[in-house]
């Protein structure tokens, strides 16, 4: 007979199922969306917008756009105490970590934007 889940993962030792409740809170941290994220920081709208410096408004409609600038969800992460980092994987090769996407770049010393400002 067929025993459910639950009772599987109860007749475990204690350290088996803190193991894998670290797991599956790590795959559901995973993937969320900014809302659910927000939420698990334990902050609100009102808060983020006070840290962007916008209405809650418009804390509401970033949440709930498909798509946006880098540099928006970089700020919003920002907002909630977090860094965004950006990686790009290639098959063949290892993860490679985007550094300037998002960002104001830098002037580098000596070149001729630098030269001519």
């Amino acid at each position: 007979m067929a025993r459910a889940l639950g009772e599987v993962i109860a007749a475990l030792p204690a350290s088996e199922r803190a193991r894998i409740e670290a797991r599956a809170q790590q795959l559901i941290a995973e993937e969320m969306s900014l809302q659910e994220l927000r939420k698990a920081m334990g902050k609100t709208q009102t808060a983020i917008a006070r840290r962007l410096k916008v209405g809650q408004h418009a804390v509401s409609r970033i949440e709930t756009r498909g798509d946006m600038h880098v540099s928006t969800l970089r700020g919003f992460i920002k907002a909630m105490g977090g860094k965004l980092e950006l990686v790009a994987h290639f098959p063949d090769r290892p993860p490679v970590r985007l550094e300037t996407i998002g960002t104001t770049p830098a002037r580098r010393k000596g070149s001729r934007r630098a030269a001519a400002a």
